[in-house]
């Protein structure tokens, strides 16, 4: 090997100092060259530093050498390298890792002058420092330096061309954070050689459709992709925040895996055990079962409505989740893998219970959030022991708990850390996670693991097989995510080839940020622990937070479009898809906007896809009498193929690598060329003229029609109403509906008949989105109170508003509390129902009292709507 470096190019810094790492691995001569010497023989100006590789390769990235060499001196590859770019990575570590070496030889002309580091800055310093006096480091810098210090840079870097400043935008132009329309990419004639050929095989280079098994199963020597989506909580209906960051992302790639022809199996179900079911239940005076019951039922109705392509969708009240449940935890026990320790908990005496998590609210001792919850705080998204709030409440009664002691069962997870950072390092290295995922998983893992409590006094949950932990369940967060393999098991009794299966199956996990450490940690260490080959993450993909307008979703305060009320909107299902697809959270949190809905609706889908798809139909209907013209290509026309070839590639990259947010802006990139190229081409016009002028249009018109004919398999994952309304009016041969590769075909052959053309998308109007903004800004609560008032025993009247002083007002909620707590007790004791209805009527009353008291008016006229 042969090493190219030059006195003052401060590239030459960090890889010898990586050469140094390497000594006495592999023959190297390192050679001095002058700074406008080409060492490099395809390239037109000087690079420094390269290293010439015994293969006669050449390497000329600073990082790229650096990892060479780094590799050459025995250390493997880990997650750190690959991300090294990540600010996170450069975090000071023990000992120097690759992203050190490379970073320190970026920053050394700047930190080598003291001068240049403020006081505040003294990490920074020490870690410098660190770096530069080691031996690898010090021979670097003399090298490159020459006893000249900076200076010794300056001749080099002179000679460097200038870097060239982004220009301002034209004077007018709009500054946004929309992407904007890239220029064509420039194409050899090779790649346009390639698109014609692909584009003239047509439907013969389809492959057979893979038959449809059932119940689907891993097939050996195939690619076997398993999806999940996070299970939803099921005390509760889904708003289109949890439907973008779980669901909705999952069946985007769930059926683009399926247009690729893998074998691919999507679950998802109910989380119906813990805490949160049991407070909906007091809340709603039902049984935990009726509540699950219930709630399922409204969850697997909006996913239907959405369109949501499970294979499975299930629920953890299952007797196989307990069996896979308890056979995990007996296999983490029998390996020592299970702490037993007492718990300091909150008590609330006035209930006469140890509180789980989530019947306990306070202020999150992190970050000052209000309303924490006992296990985790929303707004930090930390990990919270209810002990560690502070001003805790019961959320039953709100009265203060009091600290007690009870004996509980913990996760090991100091014991599980090796395990976990083992096969980090395998897995993530090549992967699909997020980088909020790994993140997370990092800050873990840095902060320390440290046991986990796997128990709670509960009594709805998987029991605890112990001795002494009869009267305990385990904690939703150890079984919750093992809710998977049960719902897979009531699928198929072989359930096993996939979760135990790690070598044929890649497992995809959805699901929005506050779940990564459950699914990326807890699950893997439990899993790990029980040694019985289970299929582990493959890719981990994390959303952000989708807010509402300028707030958050709240169907307490009747704030944000919940899943049960989109389809009240009267707006379609592939519609909300499109828009919560176009705006997913992927790098950063994003809001739900009316106004942009409108504006995304009316232009990217009204005025530019279903434009163009409109009028290339239309145009075969009206001018060829619904055949496809003969196509004879012009050059320009076989350019077009290969830039939509290449829209194509780069749409299946992004899928694949599940940047769903932008593959769904190739759609309509490759829509903007298709309408551009039939503005350019005007076959309106050349229909009316000579025989080659309708020849042109021809050609045009079928071309433009298998343009729309991609799009429509292109848009399954994303609207798939809208995907088969486009393939049953262009008549697009089954085949090529089902599969998508990587080239264009032309799979509407000249004389191919296509059905009947009608417009895709409605325009939304200002005043209908104004009334849908005023609707979901709070509109919802008074409604619901209105309902209340009138399920009321008592006449209707209408009251007159006065609002109650203080004092009057809290004990009006207190009573309501009191009364609340008669009401659930008879319906668990199953009393008379005569008793039962009149305290459900005292408790309605005093609710309307509460209500009046505080100013809100309660009419109870049939009809009547309040604004």
């Amino acid at each position: 090997m042969r090493l190219f470096v030059s006195e003052g190019a401060p590239g030459s810094l960090p890889v010898l100092a990586a050469a140094g790492r390497a000594r006495g691995r592999a023959e190297l001569l390192i050679s001095t060259v002058g700074p406008e010497e080409c060492v490099v023989p395809f390239f037109t100006r000087p690079k420094i530093p390269v290293l010439q590789l015994d293969s006669g390769n050449y390497l000329f990235s600073t990082s790229a050498i650096c990892r060479y060499f780094f590799l050459l001196s025995g250390w493997e590859q880990d997650d750190l390298t690959n991300q090294w770019l990540e600010w996170e990575a450069t975090e000071l570590q023990e000992t120097e890792s690759l992203a050190d070496i490379v970073l320190w030889g970026a920053l050394y002309p700047l930190l080598q002058d003291p001068a240049y580091l403020p006081e505040e800055l003294g990490a920074l310093r020490s870690w410098f420092q660190t770096l530069s006096i080691q031996e690898p480091c010090q021979q670097a810098a003399e090298t490159v330096l020459k006893q000249r210090g900076v200076l010794a840079l300056r001749p080099y870097l002179q000679k460097q061309p200038q870097p060239q400043p982004q220009p301002n935008p034209p004077e007018g132009r709009v500054v946004s954070n929309e992407p904007e329309e890239e220029e064509l990419a420039t194409l050899s004639e090779e790649e346009i050689a390639m698109a014609v050929t692909a584009w003239e095989k047509g439907l013969e280079s389809l492959p057979s459709l893979r038959p449809q098994q059932k119940p689907v199963l891993p097939v050996a020597g195939e690619r076997n992709v398993l999806i999940t989506s996070a299970l939803p909580y099921v005390n509760n209906v889904p708003h289109l925040g949890n439907i973008i960051g779980c669901v909705l992302s999952a069946d985007v790639f769930a059926r683009y895996s399926r247009l690729r022809q893998w074998n691919t199996l999507y679950l998802c179900g109910t989380d119906e055990y813990g805490t949160a079911t049991e407070t909906k239940a007091m809340e709603e005076g039902l049984t935990p079962q009726e509540i699950c019951d219930k709630y399922h039922t409204i969850h697997a109705d909006i996913y239907r409505w959405f369109n949501i392509s499970f294979d499975i969708f299930g629920r953890t009240t299952t007797p196989q989740q307990t069996k896979i449940t308890q056979d995990i935890f007996q296999r983490l026990l029998a390996r020592g893998f299970v702490l037993k320790d007492t718990v300091e908990q909150l008590r609330c005496e006035h209930c006469a219970r140890f509180l789980a998590d989530r019947f306990v609210e306070g202020v999150c001792p992190f970050c000052g959030y209000e309303e924490a919850r006992g296990d985790q705080c929303d707004k930090c998204g930390k990990l919270i022991n209810a002990i560690e709030l502070k001003k805790p409440q019961c959320k039953v009664c709100r009265s203060s708990p009091v600290v007690k002691s009870s004996q509980h069962l913990f996760l090991d997870l100091p014991k599980l850390e090796k395990r976990l950072e083992e096969w980090l390092g395998k897995t993530l290295p090549g992967s699909d996670w997020t980088p909020n995922a790994r993140f997370i998983i990092r800050s873990w893992l840095r902060d320390g693991l440290k046991p986990r409590c796997i128990t709670r006094d509960l009594k709805w949950g998987t029991p605890v097989p112990l001795e002494g932990f009869e009267d305990k369940v385990f904690y939703v967060w150890f079984d919750a995510t093992i809710g998977y393999l049960s719902i897979t098991a009531n699928y198929t009794d072989q359930w096993e080839r996939w979760w135990k299966n790690p070598e044929q199956v890649d497992l995809y996990q959805f699901m929005a940020k506050d779940n990564v450490p459950f699914h990326g940690l807890v699950f893997p260490c439990s899993a790990l622990g029980a040694e019985d080959n289970y299929t582990l993450v493959k890719n981990l993909i994390a959303t952000e937070y989708l807010n509402y307008e300028d707030g958050k979703f709240s169907k307490s305060r009747g704030v944000g479009v919940f899943g049960d009320m989109a389809q009240d909107t009267g707006i379609p299902a592939d519609i909300w898809r499109f828009y919560l697809l176009y705006i997913r959270p992927e790098g950063q949190d994003s809001a739900f906007s009316w106004t942009d809905m409108l504006l995304k609706n009316n232009s990217e889908l009204l005025n530019n896809l279903g434009n163009f798809i409109n009028r290339a139909g239309m145009f075969v209907s009206k001018f060829f009498g619904g055949y496809v013209p003969e196509m004879v290509l012009t050059p320009d026309d076989q350019r077009l193929l290969a830039h939509i070839t290449l829209e194509l590639q780069h749409y299946h990259q992004l899928l694949e690598k599940v940047r769903i947010r932008d593959a769904l802006r190739s759609i309509l990139t490759i829509s903007r060329h298709g309408n551009q190229y039939i503005q350019v081409n005007e076959p309106w016009k050349r229909i009316k003229g000579s025989e080659a002028e309708r020849q042109r249009a021809g050609t045009v018109t079928g071309l433009a029609v298998n343009i729309a004919a991609l799009l429509s398999v292109m848009l399954q994952p994303f609207m798939p109403t809208v995907s088969a309304t486009i393939q049953a009016q262009l008549q697009l041969p089954l085949p090529a509906c089902r599969i998508l590769l990587t080239n264009f075909l032309c799979t509407l052959p000249a004389g191919h008949q296509i059905g009947t053309v009608s417009p895709l998308f409605q325009k939304l109007e200002n005043d209908q989105i104004e009334s849908l903004r005023q609707q979901f800004g709070g509109g919802q609560l008074e409604e619901s109170l209105e309902l209340k008032a009138k399920v009321s025993p008592k006449p209707a009247v209408v009251e007159t508003v006065t609002t109650a002083g203080p004092q009057q007002i809290q004990i009006l909620m207190d009573e309501v509390a009191k009364q609340g707590n008669i009401v659930r007790e008879l319906k668990a004791q199953k009393a008379d129902k005569n008793q039962v209805a009149a305290e459900v009527a005292k408790l309605l009353d005093l609710k309307k009292q509460l209500a009046l008291a505080e100013g809100k008016p309660l009419e109870t006229s049939k009809g009547k709507k309040k604004k």
